[in-house]
């Protein structure tokens, strides 16, 4: 029995976050004592982001708070970040392990080596289809990420994740079958799938579409629900199957990234906003009350006043329900680096804040079409006495109740808008 104390944190993606899962779960069957506070903790492990840079000083902040809280913390630094800065990482005061994501789902028997020198493990990552070690099963979550696909080929040139997690590469199907029915079988009511390029998914000549069919058919599985999707992956079957399912979640997020044919031409993004109106506004029109996310990127270099106002226009005109919105950040290897039209960090902040103005109106006017209407919500915590849970739509929902309503799907009336949430009454 391995009585070391191991506490983990994640920063960045979904995928980060489904991997920690396993993870987790790997270092129980390896007889560690996985514990939530860093500072009870023999080692913290910490599954690095590096798309921006604040992803990169998130990393640094929390290595110093670590030592700074308990000076005998062990630290391993894995993920993205640890794949592309490792030597500066393993200079970090008690670093001991730097491990990138050709190695990090070894983590648990490579932190097997006690030697007090630093181990850096940064090696190449394979382009085959892969199996994850152990099924993602993890303690407090009511829905379950799972992986199902890793890296990327487009090489868009604001991103530096190609870089950093390699080649598109699909997970085996029975793999993924596998630990659908075993998350299932351990209690989560939904599966939300996971990747880089999740649309590229391709193992023995089953495409994306025939997987979500097939874990759609899961027995006993409530929810299905798709994450961020690139639009020229998404397959011509995928609306009528989220509109003629009652497992897939009415939920789209399509990266954008602008709204401009120039800057999405000068991002060597593959498609024109009229090709993404286009299916945007099909989507609309096929699924009901579908909630519909994006992505967009501002002040990428050479972005002028009038670039951000096509933007602007464009997302203002389009049936978004929510707006996530990125202040450029130059990477190392990313091609935008070499652009030299950098826009100021005023202006950069000032655009932010009117798209982020923009997103809060449309989660308004998106959650206005609710008011009045019943809506089934699965409900994950409770906080003074208010559940709050999400609908298949994802909305946010938050409802008095004496009830226990941990991990159940109850019906609610929508009753109010607050903030970006609504409260309601079980119906």
């Amino acid at each position: 029995m391995n009585n070391t104390r191991v506490s983990f944190h994640t920063f960045g993606c979904r995928l980060n976050q489904s991997e920690t899962a396993t993870l987790r779960s790997s270092f129980r069957q390896n007889g560690y004592d996985v514990v939530e506070r860093d500072d009870l903790s023999d080692i913290a492990v910490i599954n690095t982001c590096t798309v921006t840079a604040n992803g990169d000083a998130d990393t640094i902040k929390l290595v110093r708070r670590i030592t700074r809280r308990n000076p005998d913390t062990r630290i391993a630094l894995i993920g993205c970040q640890a794949q592309m800065q490792s030597e500066a990482l393993a200079t970090l005061e008690n670093v001991d392990w730097v491990i990138g994501n050709g190695a990090k789902m070894e983590l648990a028997t490579i932190l097997q080596d006690k030697a007090v020198a630093t181990v850096v493990d940064t090696k190449a990552i394979p382009r085959a289809s892969f199996r994850m070690p152990v099924d993602g099963i993890d303690q407090g979550v009511t829905r379950a990420n799972l992986k199902i696909q890793d890296g990327c080929d487009f090489y868009c040139f604001f991103c530096v994740i190609p870089y950093a997690r390699g080649d598109a590469r699909s997970r085996e199907t029975d793999d993924v079958m596998r630990e659908a029915r075993n998350l299932v079988a351990a209690g989560y009511k939904e599966l939300v799938l996971t990747g880089v390029n999740i649309g590229t998914y391709n193992h023995n000549d089953m495409g994306i579409a025939e997987l979500i069919r097939e874990l759609a058919a899961t027995s006993g599985l409530h929810r299905l629900r798709i994450s961020s999707i690139e639009p020229t992956t998404i397959p011509p079957a995928l609306l009528p199957m989220i509109a003629g399912s009652n497992t897939l979640c009415r939920h789209l997020h399509i990266p954008l990234q602008s709204g401009c044919d120039e800057i999405l031409h000068k991002m060597n993004r593959r498609y024109t906003a009229a090709e993404y109106r286009e299916f945007l506004e099909r989507a609309w029109l096929d699924i009901t009350r579908v909630c519909l996310g994006t992505d967009v990127i501002v002040g990428y270099p050479g972005e002028t006043a009038a670039h951000f106002d096509e933007t602007f226009a464009f997302i203002e005109q389009l049936p978004f329900a929510y707006v996530h919105v990125f202040s450029y950040s130059e990477r190392d290897k990313a091609k935008s680096s070499k652009i030299a039209a950098p826009v100021v960090g005023e202006t950069i902040r000032r655009r932010s804040v009117a798209l982020r103005r923009l997103s809060d109106d449309k989660r308004r006017i998106f959650m206005e079409h609710h008011t009045g209407r019943v809506e089934t919500v699965l409900f994950e915590q409770m906080r003074d006495g208010v559940w709050t849970g999400l609908t298949d739509n994802f909305i946010r929902v938050r409802v008095t109740s004496d009830l226990d309503l941990q991990n159940a799907i109850v019906p609610v009336r929508l009753e109010e808008i607050s903030g970006a949430a609504m409260t309601g009454t079980i119906a």
